[in-house]
C-alpha cells in the first residue's frame, strides 16, 4: 500500500454505501482504523452471529463500503476482495498475518478475539448474555483493501 497513491473520493459521493464499523467507537476501533489506512490490516474476521443476528447476509467478494472512524464519520472507501464462512477452528495463520494487529501466533489471536467476542458490549450486541465460542464457532474470514480516502 505504501508505494501506492491512493485516491479520494467525496464525503457525498459515498453516501449510499454500507457502513463498515470495526470493534466498538473508542481506542480498539482508533487502532484498527489506523492498521486499515496505512495498509497493515487488509483482513478481518466476524463472527457469523452479528450476520444472523443483524438479518443480513456476509459481504461479497467486490463489494464496497465506507469505513467509518470512532465519531461516525467516514473516512475511507474499502473494497472487500475475498469472503468466506468456515469455523473458528480452521483459521489459518496467513489470515491472522493478514489482521495486521502484531499476532504472530493464531494462540495469541483467538485469545483476544475471543475475549472480543464474549464481552459485555458484544453478549449486548447480540442480544445473547450466553454466547459463547469454541472451534466450531462459524466466522465470516474477510479480505480488503483502501479503495479511496474519503475527504470533505
Amino acid at each position: 500500500m505504501a508505494n501506492r497513491q491512493i485516491p479520494t473520493v467525496k464525503t457525498r459521493d459515498v453516501g449510499n454505501l454500507s457502513k463498515d464499523e470495526f470493534a466498538f467507537p473508542g481506542p480498539e476501533r482508533n487502532r484498527l482504523v489506523e492498521a486499515i489506512l496505512d495498509g497493515r490490516k487488509t483482513a478481518t474476521t466476524s463472527l457469523m452471529a452479528e450476520f444472523i443476528h443483524d438479518h443480513e447476509p456476509p459481504p461479497s467478494s467486490g463489494r464496497r463500503t465506507v469505513l467509518l472512524n470512532s465519531d461516525d464519520q467516514p473516512v475511507a472507501l474499502l473494497r472487500y476482495v475475498s469472503v468466506s464462512v468456515t469455523r473458528l477452528g480452521l483459521v489459518t495463520l496467513q489470515h491472522v498475518l493478514n489482521e495486521g494487529e502484531g499476532y504472530k501466533t493464531l494462540t495469541e489471536w483467538r485469545k483476544i478475539h475471543e475475549s472480543f467476542w464474549t464481552s459485555e458490549n458484544m453478549l449486548q450486541a447480540l442480544d445473547d448474555p450466553d454466547f459463547t465460542v469454541d472451534d466450531q464457532t462459524l466466522v465470516v474470514l474477510e479480505t480488503f483493501y483502501v479503495e479511496a480516502m474519503v475527504v470533505n
